[in-house]
């Protein structure tokens, strides 16, 4: 049996496509090399990995199983890879970083400069997505790092805090709450509450707060924005009120004329957010430097987190914990 690397990544670009035309197009080939290669794959293994159908594929169960040790035995190459990588320098190479919607917009800008003057060598290859996607990347090691909203424990992964914010409350100028001071969290369900979209982590966080609300959003039909941006735009517009995290409140500037925040009453609703990776990821100075970037930039209203890691950064097992 005689399988080549290039094979399995036209196998995996073919699962991430599901289209022969399009999954050549991912790989940068064209469709008749890509077809062939997967037919020669599927005859050395003596299977049927994909139904086809007009270009179109669909896996079949014992198509899956071949397709998830493809990632596996793809990952330990790119492992294998990053230790050659690392033997000359860990933080020269790019570095694969997921984030997640609700902190990508307002991190990122801070972070990338902070990031170009500490390791100019290791440019970054940004995600953004939904949790369940990032982690599922980064199993896979289609990810190096990701950014992520705790909690999240995952095994074979590792987390690093670090920083707090809290939420506040975000209404258009003339409602009636900017006459108060405060906001009860069980007042939010008498308003008309715009919500990210189910799938982000953020939208669970802000239901957790008020219990009535997660039922009235069982049993109506609720606006929801794709992103917070065009949710504070709706804000702005008159269609309700909504709840952001503390690091977008500085982009409110540019409709300031149109909305006003409150605090919530009482101890303030926190997340957390904090880095996570691969317990075998064989470049951990690359993790400790993206962190101390972090720490360097001082997102507006968030809290850092300087605790210390509990590991050695020399150290063969490089793992930290909140």
């Amino acid at each position: 049996m005689h399988i080549t690397l290039t094979e399995l990544r036209y196998l995996i670009a073919l699962d991430k496509e599901r289209h022969f035309g399009r999954a050549a197009k991912r790989a940068f080939v064209s469709q008749p090399t890509l077809s062939v290669a997967v037919k020669k794959l599927e005859g050395e293994l003596g299977v049927t990995v994909f139904e086809r159908n007009r270009g179109e594929a669909r896996v079949t169960p014992i198509g899956r199983r071949v397709i998830e040790q493809a990632y596996r035995v793809l990952g330990e190459v790119s492992a294998l890879e990053a230790v050659a990588e690392q033997g000359r320098d860990e933080l020269k190479g790019a570095l694969r970083l997921g984030v997640i919607y609700t902190v990508g917009p307002y991190l990122l800008p801070h972070l990338i400069p902070k990031l170009r003057e500490s390791t100019p060598d290791m440019p970054l290859i940004i995600e953004e997505n939904f949790t369940g996607t990032l982690t599922q990347q980064l199993r896979n090691n289609e990810l190096d790092a990701v950014i992520i909203a705790m909690p999240f424990d995952v095994p074979s992964l590792s987390t690093w805090a670090l920083y707090d914010e809290s939420f506040v409350v975000v209404m258009p100028q003339n409602h009636p709450w900017t006459s108060r001071t405060q906001i009860e969290a069980n007042d939010l369900a008498t308003e008309d509450l715009l919500l990210l979209g189910p799938g982000h982590c953020f939208r669970d966080q802000v239901l957790s707060l008020c219990e009535d609300c997660r039922d009235r959003e069982e049993t109506r039909q609720s606006q929801a924005g794709s992103s917070l941006e065009t949710i504070r735009h709706m804000v702005a517009s008159g269609l309700g009120i909504t709840v952001l995290p503390r690091s977008s409140i500085p982009g409110l500037a540019h409709d300031s004329n149109l909305l006003e925040t409150r605090p919530f009453a009482g101890t303030a609703p926190t997340r957390r957010i904090a880095i996570a990776w691969r317990k075998s990821f064989p470049r951990p100075k690359a993790i400790n430097m993206l962190r101390e970037a972090v720490m360097n930039c001082d997102p507006s209203g968030v809290t850092l987190l300087a605790g210390e890691p509990a590991f050695n950064i020399d150290d063969d097992s490089f793992t930290a914990t909140l």
